[in-house]
């Protein structure tokens, strides 16, 4: 029973450290705050939630699973309102969401600049 649970935990760290590593990459790969903002907050929440619940199980039961457990809890409230905070005020302040039509600095519709 100890491996079974051994396993399970492994699994959901691994995906748990998967999901924040892409979220990471999400960082630098999505074309402006807004997007990068989703993609790293939504990976981050699931990745920061798996990886919890695979130190849950290996907690057992005791004091340590609960206070995971409000961890956990308190990460699923305060990551998508974080979000939402900072979505709004950078709104607030002026910044435009990237579209397709929108041009960059450079006036490079793609993204990528000619120039060196």
């Amino acid at each position: 029973m100890e491996a079974l649970l051994d396993i399970v935990s492994g699994v959901l760290l691994a995906a748990g450290s998967f999901f924040i590593i892409f979220g990471a990459h999400g960082l630098v790969r999505l074309p402006d705050m807004f997007a990068r903002m989703h993609g790293a907050g939504v990976t981050d929440t699931l990745g920061a939630g798996l990886f919890i619940a695979g130190l849950m199980i290996q907690g057992g039961f005791t004091l340590v699973t609960a206070k995971l457990f409000l961890i956990l809890v308190f990460f699923f409230f305060a990551s998508p309102t974080s979000s939402y905070a900072l979505a709004n005020a950078a709104l607030s302040q002026g910044e435009k969401p990237w579209t397709w039509n929108s041009e960059d600095s450079n006036g490079d519709k793609d993204g990528t600049s000619s120039k060196t």
